[in-house]
């Protein structure tokens, strides 16, 4: 079995009103040092696989195809195996 850890960011070029509301937020609180703030998601999967390879591709695919709008966004995964109970 392996743990695939996501995480999906805006791309740089794309304007985050999220983002932006939550740095006027931080700012007001006196954090005049916070320069910019995006906001993202972050999914984990578990995969029933006994291939590392396989649950990469999975795991691309999904993201590919289902969480990422690849558009307007950019992701990053880790994988890494776990034992059943886990």
């Amino acid at each position: 079995m392996y743990s695939a850890k996501i995480k999906i960011t805006l791309r740089k070029s794309i304007l985050d009103p999220q983002g932006k509301a939550v740095e006027h937020s931080i700012q007001s609180l006196g954090f005049k040092n916070i320069l910019d703030t995006r906001i993202g998601k972050y999914v984990e999967l578990k995969i029933d696989t006994n291939s590392d390879e396989e649950a990469r591709i999975v795991t691309d695919e999904v993201c590919r195809k289902l969480l990422a709008n690849q558009v307007m966004e950019d992701y990053v995964f880790e994988v890494e195996s776990v034992s059943a109970g886990k």
